[in-house]
């Protein structure tokens, strides 16, 4: 087994993974960095799924690394694409003229940017990028973690790598079973947390629905593929939570729960550069093929795009199923979360109502080469929720719910690590429950929440901090992944330098203010300005 050994061990490329090896290799450690994908950066590129950021992202409430990807990818379409005049002097350029987000773009650019930005510590040999790894063993001592065995996804190679810090950035917190870092998982109660929105009885198999995305477009000619061998299954499927069939213009609305109707006309004569992509203002899917468009045929010069790209993220393949961890079928249910999204496609190409009183979209066409998976789909599943862990501090509702805090604003904590703001957006989950869509108040991540209640230098650096079921419906973003990972990046680079302990960090004021100063100094805010959530 080959042996390798870096100061911070970073398990897991998405966003929060890169910030977390960008943090500490620029504090001059040597980090290690896996992925098990072919592409770093997680849900903005695997996965395939478009920023889901707040209304204020171009102003404030983002870290600077975050702000740099944003910039980086603007300046990259500058630099390489046919952009129209307009369109290039368009200080916030959406690409896509998406209605999700104020940047609507293609998965690869972010590719592009995030390797740029390690690039330098690449060579430097500061990092070491392993790709495509996933971890499968641990070692432990004590209160500690000592190694972690990483395989590789094709070929089976094995590599022991050793470092004084490992980061868990892994979509759904593989690395804390593997440690036996205590951890959690589904509805937490309500006898345990207080949260209104919390059930009874904890149900920990009880999580919200991934999804497998992709991008299609719409030409001429018949693409249609070919016929799954589950469809009969999923048009007929009709999930109590959704009264009706799942494979429909219509899904209940996520504040009300009542079953509305969507449109959907691809290539609109829209003008992409309108487009106030501002999520307080307008959720902007009543033309689903505009809400999270990836490429907007206006954006560019004549004749460039045959037509527009468009993300297909839908309630519609939302898998309600199972869920895809901590169960024996996980594998089963992953799979045919794929089948689900084909079963979706395919019904759009044959048998969904037309604005003009037909039926199927033929012209439809499935964009493997803008997501970069073998099959037509994202290379991963959209996961949105993981294994969380047991933490020093953890996030609950009461915290940042605009119905309980209104005006005084979400819970301010001495020793916040950075911001965040999104609703508290919970899916459909895997227990037969239905949207859970409460107001946000803008939030701050306390260093509690990172910090594990016993295992000493295992950080998490994604959507496996000290969350609970439902807060982590709004701390599992984009801008908040990223600086999640950023943050712990920082810690380790931190502890190592001052010879203590992050629990040291949070109990100790002095080195508490000494580290927030260190993030301050990097870019990342701690404090909101004075402003109301939505």
């Amino acid at each position: 087994m080959t042996e390798i050994r870096s100061d911070v061990l970073v398990v897991g490329g998405g966003l929060g993974g890169v910030a977390a090896a960008l943090a500490a290799a620029r504090a001059g450690r040597t980090v290690v960095l896996t992925e098990e994908f072919d592409w770093i950066g997680g849900q903005l590129t695997s996965q395939a799924v478009p920023p889901d950021e707040h209304s204020w992202v171009e102003q404030f409430g983002v870290t600077a690394g975050y702000r740099a990807l944003r910039d980086g990818v603007r300046d990259y379409y500058r630099r390489h694409y046919p952009l129209t005049e307009r369109a290039r002097a368009r200080l916030e350029l959406n690409p896509g003229g998406g209605w999700v987000s104020k940047l609507c773009h293609e998965p690869r650019v972010a590719v592009a940017v995030i390797e740029a930005m390690l690039a330098p510590y690449r060579a430097s040999g500061r990092l070491t990028v392993l790709q495509p790894y996933r971890p499968t063993a641990a070692d432990t001592d004590g209160d500690r973690v000592t190694a972690v065995t990483l395989t590789h996804r094709d070929t089976g190679g094995k590599i022991h790598a050793t470092a004084s810090y490992v980061l868990d950035a892994t979509e759904t917190g593989d690395l804390l079973p593997l440690t036996g870092t205590e951890y959690v998982t589904g509805f937490e109660s309500a006898a345990d947390t207080g949260e209104p929105s919390a059930p009874q009885v904890a149900q920990p198999l009880n999580m919200q629905a991934v999804s497998v995305c992709f991008a299609m477009d719409h030409v001429d000619g018949d693409h249609t593929i070919d016929k799954p061998a589950d469809y009969d299954f999923w048009r007929s499927y009709q999930p109590e939570v959704w009264g009706g069939p799942l494979l429909s213009w219509q899904y209940p609305h996520p504040r009300t729960l009542e079953r509305v109707g969507h449109d959907f006309s691809p290539n609109p004569s829209d003008d992409p550069l309108a487009v106030n992509a501002d999520q307080r203002v307008n959720p902007g899917n009543a033309n689903l093929w505009t809400f999270r468009r990836i490429a907007a045929r206006g954006t560019f010069t004549d004749g460039a795009y045959p037509s527009d790209i468009t993300l297909v993220n839908w309630p519609m393949i939302d898998y309600l199923e199972g869920p895809v961890l901590d169960v024996p079928d996980a594998a089963d249910h992953l799979r045919r979360a794929r089948e689900l999204s084909f079963a979706f496609l395919y019904w759009m190409q044959t048998e969904a109502p037309r604005p003009d009183g037909g039926t199927g979209f033929p012209g439809l066409r499935l964009r493997g080469d803008i997501t970069g998976g073998a099959d037509g789909l994202a290379q991963a599943p959209y996961i949105r929720e993981a294994r969380r862990i047991k933490a020093d501090y953890t996030v609950v509702e009461q915290d940042l719910s605009l119905a309980v805090r209104g005006e005084r604003g979400a819970v301010r904590y001495p020793d916040s690590v950075g911001l965040g703001m999104y609703r508290i957006d919970l899916h459909p989950s895997t227990g037969g429950d239905s949207y859970i869509d409460v107001g946000c108040s803008p939030f701050e991540i306390p260093l509690g929440a990172l910090l594990p209640q016993r295992v000493e230098n295992l950080l998490p650096a994604g959507k496996n901090i000290g969350t609970t079921h439902i807060t982590n419906g709004a701390y599992r973003v984009h801008p908040v992944e990223w600086n999640i990972g950023e943050a712990a990046g920082t810690l380790a680079a931190f502890c190592l330098t001052h010879g203590t302990r992050p629990r040291a960090v949070r109990e100790n004021p002095e080195l508490l203010s000494a580290f927030q100063d260190r993030l301050t100094a990097a870019g990342v805010e701690l404090r909101w300005p004075d402003i109301t959530g939505y």
